[in-house]
């Protein structure tokens, strides 16, 4: 585009690209900027005839992006945010608010945080609704770019290690963390288990088979990378999603699998399980809250994040009433 057509161009047609890059759905983004169908594929059209690119093509139900529209987005999501935020920056009133707030994560942070944001909200921001979304990747970056999720909480050391990369380098990471809590994690099995009396070494942990949570399905996670550093190894013969079926799973199975020792008391399932401490020493396992940088100063978003860092503490105080019931070990 050269500038006499940038000088021309209607620059609502970037609210139709942002909200179809966004929704990947042509009805969709019409219904959501209260404009028909038919309205929305001629300012694609419109758009299309001035950048010189088709934008999107017809995918399934939806649309995907041409490479141009995936590179063109950000600019224009963040040039947009800006805007709105320079002209209807009002601050947030929780106790006003109709906010619908949608947050990433698994579900043994799900059982520590959300119980304590439940009490927030109750009382603070009783017309505040959430949704939590299941965690399934260690790199959540594309659900905080899409606007899928508002906040993504979770042990991202990926992602963590390029945004400080970048800070180094004297860039602007378009993501922001902020670290909740370092989680514990045990070694669980059923209380009949043979490895449940006695001290667990580390060639018994070896010997015995696995089950390992993995949210990619990769049977390889932060224990194995311990492991290897010792060139040493176990038998992963089961991965599972979700941290609450594997307590399930090996409470009726003669598996190991490792927990965060919080989460198990929030399974209710503590009296069918013992724990373990790990035979080998781990990295600490961070647990961060993730953003898009764009929400930064956002009022909503920043009461959002002291919650979810409010809620964390109170996470820690249930997880210590749990600790002091009868031992399983």
């Amino acid at each position: 585009m050269n500038e006499r057509s940038f000088r021309t161009l209607d620059l609502n047609l970037l609210r139709v690209f942002d909200e179809v890059m966004a929704e990947r759905n042509l009805t969709r983004a019409a219904h959501n900027l209260s404009m028909t169908q038919p309205a929305v594929s001629n300012a694609l059209r419109r758009l299309r005839d001035a950048l010189g690119d088709d934008l999107v093509r017809r995918a399934g139900y939806g649309v995907e992006p041409t490479p141009t529209a995936l590179t063109l987005w950000p600019t224009v999501r963040d040039a947009l945010h800006q805007l709105r935020a320079s002209l209807a920056p009002g601050e947030f009133d929780p106790r006003a608010a109709s906010n619908a707030f949608v947050l990433a994560m698994a579900d043994a942070t799900a059982a520590k945080i959300v119980p304590g944001l439940v009490d927030i909200l109750e009382d603070e921001a009783p017309g505040v609704s959430l949704r939590v979304l299941p965690l399934t990747t260690r790199d959540p970056r594309e659900l905080l770019e899409s606007g899928t999720a508002d906040l993504a909480i979770g042990h991202f050391p990926g992602v963590l290690a390029e945004l400080g990369a970048l800070h180094l380098q004297e860039g602007t990471p378009r993501f922001v963390h902020q670290r909740l809590y370092d989680g514990e994690y045990v070694v669980v099995m059923r209380r009949g288990h043979p490895l449940a009396s006695g001290p667990l070494t580390l060639d018994a942990y070896c010997a015995a088979r696995h089950l390992l949570v993995s949210f990619s399905g990769r049977p390889f996670g932060f224990v194995d990378e311990a492991l290897a550093g010792l060139s040493r190894k176990r038998r992963v013969v089961l991965t599972v999603n979700q941290f609450f079926t594997a307590g399930r799973v090996v409470a009726n199975t003669d598996l190991l699998t490792v927990l965060p020792r919080h989460f198990v008391g929030a399974t209710g399932m503590e009296h069918e399980l013992a724990l373990r401490e790990l035979p080998l020493p781990v990295p600490p396992v961070h647990v961060d809250s993730l953003w898009h940088r764009q929400a930064e100063h956002q009022s909503a978003h920043r009461w959002l994040r002291q919650a979810v860092e409010v809620a964390s503490a109170r996470g820690f105080d249930l997880a210590s009433a749990l600790a002091e019931r009868p031992a399983t070990q």
